[in-house]
């Protein structure tokens, strides 16, 4: 199980990194910078960025992952959310990449969801943040944390494929904070680098080198557990 798992995290690192993934739409926030609930231009491409809270929440713009400016709000509470809207016509093989992480009493548990209509969502993955605190890394201007990321192959959701409108929440789904107690109401949650890009075909040498470089990784994580 330990090998499958580290199989597939690598298969997923090895997406986004590769050099012909094409950006969509990417928000740095480090022309936007919010300070508000939005909407927020993308800093790539064209889209908006926004979030929605049932309490009265403070956006900010605090140090990012490796950069001066984030996404970031306090007073979350379940179905409170983050949301990105953009177009793809002429794009299909999708994916989604993206940094979070949330102060101690900060949300935890979220779930990525899609739709095409702004109405309805439909569940992509359920994930859950890691603290901005010890015994983590801290989020810096100066350095990226690769811990934090998130990324997710949708290639194979053709709903995502040559649409006028996609919107993707990362809605809060739990009361359980970063450090495993209660979300306080000065907790928060802090979000940069959302990408939408083409997830690149792969072609036979690309999976051939892939598939030996994965075998022998797996045989060193295998021999070491």
């Amino acid at each position: 199980m330990k090998a499958l798992s580290f199989l597939s995290a690598l298969i997923v690192a090895s997406t986004l990194t590769s050099a012909s993934a094409q950006i969509i739409a990417q928000w740095t926030f480090e022309t936007s910078i919010p300070t508000t609930a939005g909407p927020h231009a993308a800093e790539v491409g064209t889209g908006s960025a926004s979030a929605s809270h049932a309490g009265a929440a403070v956006y900010s713009n605090p140090v990012g992952n490796g950069s001066a400016e984030s996404f970031s709000a306090n007073t979350w509470a379940v179905n409170d959310y983050f949301q990105f809207r953009l177009g793809t016509v002429g794009f299909s093989r999708i994916g989604v990449s993206f940094d979070q992480t949330s102060s101690n009493t900060g949300p935890r548990d979220y779930d990525l969801t899609y739709s095409t209509d702004g109405v309805n969502f439909t569940l992509l993955a359920s994930y859950s943040v890691l603290a901005n605190a010890s015994p983590n890394p801290t989020w810096s201007s100066g350095t990226y944390q690769s811990l934090f990321n998130f990324n997710y192959d949708l290639s194979s959701i053709s709903a995502l494929d040559n649409a006028a409108d996609v919107y993707f929440r990362l809605v809060n789904t739990s009361t359980v904070s970063a450090n495993g107690a209660t979300v306080a109401a000065a907790g928060t949650s802090r979000l940069d680098n959302f990408t939408v890009y083409v997830v690149p075909e792969p072609t036979g040498l690309t999976l051939a080198a892939l598939g030996f470089g994965l075998l022998l990784a797996a045989q060193r994580f295998i021999r070491r557990n």
